[in-house]
């Protein structure tokens, strides 16, 4: 049997949406292992003269944690 971690993880790029969950993804894998799943729970964006200046992600990771 295999335990399944989740931890909530928050990442900003100032590319876009998919390059911040891209980002989530890889920096938490510089500490985390075995990662199987990204899941968004939320994206917003910081607005500054009338334009998206940064895009960011909430989401949670799940991953499994060995024996």
């Amino acid at each position: 049997m295999s335990i399944v971690k989740v931890i909530e993880v928050i990442a900003s790029s100032k590319k876009g949406w998919d390059d911040a969950a891209k980002k989530a993804v890889s920096d938490a894998s510089k500490t985390v292992k075995n990662i199987k799943h990204f899941y968004v729970e939320n994206m917003t964006a910081v607005v500054e003269n009338d334009e998206i200046v940064e895009y960011r992600v909430n989401g949670k990771l799940s991953f499994v944690v060995e024996d």
